[in-house]
């Protein structure tokens, strides 16, 4: 079992541009283009020619790795280039561009949008220790709400220690998770490496809660999801998902089997165990990524390359606050227990995407997503890449 360091649970088997968004700040407008085209890279395409472009990968995808089904949608500046589905959910059942999934470490971004929004607020500071609610955790003195968003608070991650197989359905608490973490070595002092724990996030939603009284849940609904009109988008505290659904499938107990309804409460606070289709998916890192949400000064730090330092980080792709910039693009990259998406978004150019995908049975790993993503964010901006692993 291993972790994938931008988050997500993966199968056993297996910054140049960084400153031109903060000096542009946030909501910088794309390349312009007339006549019904847009800016793929320095060139104006015809939204038709880059919706094909944007088939051709994914149906190259589907073949090369066998995938079930791939639900994707792009905009490019205020145009909407397509938003689709390929394959089935089921058999016989096909996949179409309002169904459900997982979005995973989609919402830890949402989870730090929430703690800048209350910086902002005066309700907070990034600075603040955890001790200030929690004085009997391990450094806690010295663990800011900074490092957990970041990454740096050196805290173990549980993920590697509960059975999380051995019964796939098991609903957990925060409290059992939080307890797993704590319980093993810190991996490092506080804010001397990057270690990637679920549990800062975990920490993070039970102190929002503590912070305002509500809640993480109506939080998300009151701050993000309302604002920004996301119908789509819902909090989850069992392992329902929203009708209609993309059925997910996976090989990580040694047999391919549905995992749509495995129980995903391990993964992130609660309140932030969500679902969401794509077009929310993306409307949400538009919105994020273009800093509509907070403070000009509270954008700035969350894109702040503060881990790039610490490796395995570079100034060419590192951990934000609750989001991997790569190249200048925003991303998150959910994948566990099945379900595997992308959403990015490049700031300076106002182009966005997000896509899902499911596993066929030859499918040889989960983060195959990734692979697509990464082709689909060179074909949108071939001179500006993301990298993804």
């Amino acid at each position: 079992m291993a972790v994938n360091w931008w988050g997500g649970l993966a199968p056993a088997r297996r910054v140049a541009a960084i400153l031109l968004i903060l000096a542009a700040g946030p909501a910088s407008a794309a390349v312009g283009c007339e006549g019904g085209k847009v800016a793929v890279g320095d060139a104006c395409i015809g939204t038709g020619e880059a919706a094909d472009g944007v088939r051709r990968l994914v149906d190259a995808a589907i073949a090369e790795y066998d995938l079930n089904a791939v639900v994707v949608s792009v905009r490019i500046g205020d145009t909407p280039v397509l938003t689709e589905a390929w394959g089935e959910s089921l058999a016989g059942i096909p996949a179409t561009p309002d169904m459900h999934f997982r979005n995973g470490a989609i919402a830890i971004t949402y989870l730090t949008t929430l703690l800048l929004q209350l910086q902002d607020d005066g309700l907070l500071s990034l600075d603040d220790p955890v001790a200030r609610w929690f004085p009997d955790y391990p450094a806690a003195d010295r663990i800011t709400l900074a490092m957990l968003g970041d990454s740096t608070a050196g805290y173990a991650d549980y993920v590697y220690d509960i059975p999380i197989y051995e019964d796939v359905f098991r609903q957990w608490t925060a409290d059992e998770l939080i307890d797993a973490a704590l319980a093993k070595p810190m991996r490092c002092e506080p804010g001397r490496c990057f270690a990637y724990s679920h549990a800062n996030f975990v920490i993070l939603g039970e102190i929002l809660r503590m912070v305002t009284g509500k809640p993480v849940e109506v939080l998300l609904r009151e701050r993000i999801l309302d604002p920004l009109g996301l119908a789509d988008t819902r909090s989850e505290s069992t392992a329902t998902v929203q009708q209609p659904v993309l059925h997910a499938f996976t090989d990580e107990r040694g047999i391919y089997e549905d995992s749509t309804y495995w129980n995903p409460s391990w993964t992130l606070a609660p309140g932030a165990v969500m679902t969401t289709n794509v077009a929310d998916a993306l409307a949400s890192f538009v919105a994020i990524g273009s800093g509509r949400l907070m403070s000009e000064a509270a954008y700035r730090r969350m894109l702040a390359p503060t881990t790039a330092a610490f490796p395995p980080m570079t100034t060419e792709i590192y951990y934000g606050l609750g989001v991997v910039v790569s190249n200048g693009w925003l991303l998150q990259t959910p994948s566990f227990g099945g379900y595997s998406a992308v959403v990015g978004y490049l700031p300076d150019r106002g182009t966005g995407f997000a896509l899902t995908s499911t596993m066929g049975r030859r499918t040889p790993d989960e983060r195959i997503a990734n692979r697509l993503a990464g082709r689909i964010g060179a074909f949108l901006a071939p001179d500006r890449p993301p990298r993804l692993p």
